[in-house]
């Protein structure tokens, strides 16, 4: 990136600006509040016609004189309507932006290049605004006045009226905050054109942050040429759509051994196919109830057991142990008080001649 397009986004002065911004809250309360007081006309014309007594510039019965000649005739801007709204606008401005940009301050992102425009912008608001409040008076040619009015270049004690004196220090102190207002913007201004003015060390800050992001887009741009080598790169969405639902259709991972699933793969189930032991059976065998033991045979056997010595029991476990044989041979005779599957089949074959079924 060439240095001429390098554009700073930090404030050299910061402790300036914070200075600016503490103060301009005040001052643009105040405007609001005096311009505010005096609209729509609460001393304009008052003013207006005390200095045309004095001779400081025309009075109002001047234009009423020149609309009864047919003279046509323009009221000074001064001493309009206009004046006292455009400041009061200007002041509403001022407080709406100054909330904006004090957010965008406490934010971190009030940048000096968005400070030029606004308040160049404002500095040129208020310029007009001492233009309003200092244009002359020459509509009466035995009183012109050249210059701003008789109550910012003289005192206010030439009055006699007490009300008419805290009129003329009223529209005094809004033409000096008026005056504030402009020097203040004219700083915001100037500290904003100190601050783009890009030092060394700024510069070079701005170069080793391009590194960074040449070296983070390199990284980014090698995770994307190894993403293309892969199979599905190349494919249209439909394409990758129709792989993704022939992977879905694919077998789920088996159950484990005992439980509702058997652990059978397509290629298990091939070879066992192949072996000749995958084949089912037809119909399973009905469960076998398991018959409680009677209670004399379990006292038998237990007998049996807890005397190991008694007859020739001994003698056969040495014969059994001899022949390799290590389990016990315990015939019971079990009664067992269920009906066996040859019984209950031939009831069934018998019920179904007799036609009951």
């Amino acid at each position: 990136m060439p240095w001429g397009c390098f554009i700073p986004r930090k404030w050299r002065f910061h402790n300036v600006l914070w200075a600016l911004i503490i103060l301009e809250f005040p001052l643009t309360v105040a405007n609001l509040t005096l311009f505010g007081v005096a609209s729509p006309n609460l001393y304009r014309t008052i003013l207006w016609s005390e200095g045309g007594k004095m001779g400081f510039n025309s009075d109002p019965k001047t234009v009423l004189y020149a609309y009864a000649n047919y003279r046509p005739v323009k009221i000074p801007v001064v001493w309009s309507n206009f004046n006292t709204q455009y400041n009061l606008v200007i002041g509403v401005l001022c407080m709406f932006f100054y909330l904006v940009k004090s957010t965008l301050f406490l934010m971190h992102i009030f940048y000096p290049i968005v400070s030029l425009p606004l308040h160049a912008a404002l500095l040129s608001l208020w310029a007009v605004s001492i233009r309003i409040q200092t244009s002359p008076d020459t509509i009466d040619p035995k009183r012109i006045n050249n210059g701003p009015p008789w109550f910012i270049t003289k005192s206010c004690n030439i009055v006699q009226d007490k009300t008419i004196r805290a009129y003329c220090m009223q529209a005094k102190s809004a033409f000096a905050v008026s005056v504030i207002m402009l020097t203040i913007y004219a700083l915001y201004l100037l500290l904003t054109l100190i601050s783009l003015y890009p030092t060394q060390s700024a510069r070079l800050a701005h170069q080793s942050r391009l590194a960074e992001k040449r070296a983070e887009k390199e990284k980014y741009a090698a995770f994307d040429a190894a993403a293309s080598s892969s199979p599905e790169h190349g494919m249209s969405p439909e394409q990758q759509w129709q792989h993704m639902w022939e992977l879905q259709q694919l077998p789920r991972t088996p159950g484990t051994a005992g439980g509702l699933k058997s652990p059978t793969t397509p290629r298990t189930r091939a070879w066992r196919d192949l072996g000749g032991e995958g084949v089912m059976p037809a119909m399973p065998p009905p469960p076998q109830p398991q018959s409680p033991m009677p209670r004399m045979e379990r006292v038998e056997r237990t007998e049996k057991m807890e005397n190991p010595y008694q007859g020739g029991f001994w003698a056969q476990q040495q014969q059994q142990m001899q022949q390799g044989r290590h389990e016990e041979e315990v015939v019971v005779e079990q009664q067992s008080p269920y009906r066996t599957n040859a019984e209950y089949y031939g009831e069934q074959e018998k019920a179904r001649g007799l036609g009951v079924y």
